[in-house]
């Protein structure tokens, strides 16, 4: 029987969807921009079938969290939104793991858009976790931001910051770019899943992130990038599927 538990994890509302054991391994899924937790629990209820607990939290100004902002002023949050998921996944594994609900070396962690680029940045900024997926990610954190403030400038938006403070969230971002410390992956398991004709987070940087870390690993079954020539911003059944079967093969043993 699969269960579906409201519940807080020090303090950030999550869905909790158990499988067969409160010892499975657990799964954090991170959702996208302007989402919330209940719209991925399609990944939740595939994954609990395969026997793991998965938590889905609601990220700062999402969901149950939301102040009511619109699109646009959420747009200038949005790199705040990442790292404090980043360090709020910390918080609540910390949380799990005290209670004996989680076991230190079976966490996983995967998410779709924003929630892809928080796994990532995650994976930099945590060695505990075993297995990531991310579904329409970028690791490169300096250079995405950096593309993002070059489209608002295009489309005549002002950021509500100085270029003193621009260039102080970038030297923040570095701590949690992926693309700039490659080795911290140090061979656990990762797959990406992207359109190529994404055209809200492009393709091709992180298809040569992947290129450029595929010989670094000793185990090249532990990495994988599925591309679908013809999706844009939205995953498919496939990728869902995938995911799936990911986990089930490096996370159960």
């Amino acid at each position: 029987m699969i269960e579906i538990h409201n519940r807080k994890i020090a303090g950030i509302p999550c869905l909790q969807v158990e499988g067969q054991s409160k010892q499975s391994p657990v799964i954090f899924f991170f959702h996208g921009f302007m989402s919330a937790k209940e719209h991925n629990l399609h990944y939740a209820y595939l994954l609990a079938e395969k026997g793991f607990n998965v938590i889905l939290p609601d990220a700062a100004y999402h969901g149950e969290r939301s102040d009511g902002s619109d699109e646009t002023v959420m747009s200038t949050r949005f790199w705040q939104i990442v790292i404090r998921s980043i360090e709020e996944f910390g918080a609540m594994k910390q949380e799990v793991v005290s209670q004996g609900y989680a076991a230190e070396d079976h966490i996983g962690a995967a998410g779709t858009s924003m929630g892809g680029i928080t796994t990532l940045g995650a994976l930099k900024r945590f060695e505990w976790i075993h297995t990531g997926v991310s579904l329409m990610g970028s690791p490169a954190y300096v250079g995405f931001a950096k593309a993002q403030i070059q489209h608002f400038e295009r489309n005549g938006f002002k950021l509500p910051m100085s270029e003193e403070e621009v260039d102080e969230q970038l030297k923040v971002l570095e701590e949690y770019d992926l693309s700039l410390h490659p080795e911290k992956l140090n061979n656990r398991p990762l797959m990406f899943w992207h359109g190529k004709a994404d055209t809200v987070v492009p393709y091709e940087p992180t298809y040569a992130f992947f290129k450029s870390i595929h010989q670094s690993y000793d185990k090249k079954e532990r990495l994988k990038f599925i591309t679908e020539e013809t999706e844009g911003h939205k995953v498919t059944r496939k990728g869902l599927l995938e995911t799936v079967k990911w986990f089930d093969l490096h996370m159960q043993s």
